[in-house]
């Protein structure tokens, strides 16, 4: 039954990830990407301030929205979270680490991927 809770979620971001990336804009810089990073971030806060996974029906509704709905509009989101938890834990090297590996690492990622792909 979890499956189909994250399922569920996951296509509801996903089509709300791409409705956003069909709005007219006139520029180069990726805005609608980072406009959708910056909801997600606002909104997989909002649903952890609000549900409180000690039962079995906060865990459900945290697998819909939580990994769902902000896993399908926006992996960033999950990144966000985990990066302001390390910095209210006062872990802010083990924070600043995160950061920088996780955007420096991930450009490598799509740069080695995409040279992998053409051989």
């Amino acid at each position: 039954m979890n499956f189909l809770y994250v399922a569920l979620g996951g296509a509801i971001g996903a089509l709300g990830r791409y409705a956003i990336s069909l709005i007219p804009v006139k520029t180069d810089f990726p805005v609608l990407t980072l406009i959708t990073n910056i909801i997600g971030a606002i909104l997989i806060g909002f649903i952890i301030g609000i549900i409180d996974d000690k039962d079995d029906g906060s865990k459900n509704a945290l697998l819909f929205w939580k990994t769902g709905v902000c896993g399908g509009f926006t992996t960033f989101s999950t990144f966000s979270l985990e990066a302001a938890d390390l910095i209210e834990n006062k872990a802010y090297l083990s924070s600043g680490c995160y950061v920088a590996l996780s955007v420096i690492g991930c450009i490598i990622g799509v740069y080695c991927g995409k040279k992998l792909s053409t051989g």
